[in-house]
């Protein structure tokens, strides 16, 4: 019995190790081929290249102006996460905690909200932001995250604080602590783990999104890296190399993110599942 559950852990860990290279495979492609010139590259995109230059990486740092771009993307990036962790858990705490009748159908509507398809709505919202003036606007795109980023955060957020037990709150008002304070000092540092994982979840979405900055942000200066990307991928098809490098430091920060933070969202989704 022993070997065979043996046998079995080792045929795990080898197709578990199989999926893996195959995922990484695409990756490993893009970031071989960022590091040849055109030539190599039409000649055996297989192939590791005869001598490794950073000329494609420079060439697309200094055309996107990736300072400039990363620091749009960085700015919308986070002024969203802020603002959907804070009304998003503040809402869910309302619903959970306050028994009003209402709650049910706001609880209801968000839900609803999310299956709602952006395609649907894009042109209204589009049309309702050219007449305000707020078309290349990075503030404004973050008022679209709000929109349709709180469904998803604000359910999340619910089923988490309805496992928090009541009495610290309680034994808390009981000694003139107010609904807020209660909810900053009690209620949110427990939201730590949900917190992580709906961020994760929400930075990728945001950070990689297309759609809606190519709809808002229409200027050079305000472009996200996706938007930027797209663009520069388009002018530069024929030099894959450079094309190659745009794809690279497009993802690099993210995945930078993404390592730094992943014990964190591990934690979050086991969390989750317990509770």
């Amino acid at each position: 019995m022993k070997s065979k559950k043996q046998n079995a852990g080792i045929c795990c860990q080898i197709l578990a190790v199989f999926c893996m290279l195959l995922m990484l495979f695409p990756f490993f492609l893009v970031l071989l081929n960022s590091l040849k010139t055109r030539k190599e590259i039409i000649k055996n995109p297989l192939a590791f290249p005869m001598e490794f230059s950073m000329d494609n990486f420079v060439t697309a740092w200094t055309t996107m102006d990736f300072p400039k771009v990363l620091g749009n993307t960085v700015y919308v990036t986070v002024l969203s996460q802020i603002v959907l962790i804070v009304f998003g858990s503040m809402l869910a705490y309302m619903l959970v905690r306050w028994s009003w009748k209402i709650n049910k159908i706001i609880l209801g509507v968000l839900v609803c909200a999310m299956i709602i398809p952006f395609q649907s709505l894009m042109i209204p919202f589009v049309s309702i932001f050219g007449k305000l003036g707020w078309m290349n606007s990075r503030t404004a795109l973050v008022f679209f995250y709000l929109g349709f980023g709180m469904p998803m955060t604000t359910f999340m957020y619910h089923g988490f604080i309805k496992s928090i037990s009541k009495e610290m709150e309680e034994a808390a008002m009981i000694d003139g602590c107010s609904h807020s304070a209660c909810f900053w000092r009690i209620v949110f540092p427990n939201l730590k783990s949900i917190s992580t994982t709906i961020l994760i979840i929400n930075i990728l979405w945001t950070w990689n999104d297309f759609l809606l900055p190519s709809l808002v942000l229409i200027k050079d200066k305000a472009r996200t890296i996706p938007l930027s990307t797209f663009y520069f991928f388009g002018e530069y098809t024929a030099e894959l190399g450079y094309a190659m490098a745009a794809l690279i430091l497009s993802v690099l920060p993210v995945v930078a993110v993404y390592i730094f933070l992943q014990k964190q969202i591990v934690a979050g989704v086991m969390d989750g599942a317990i509770k």
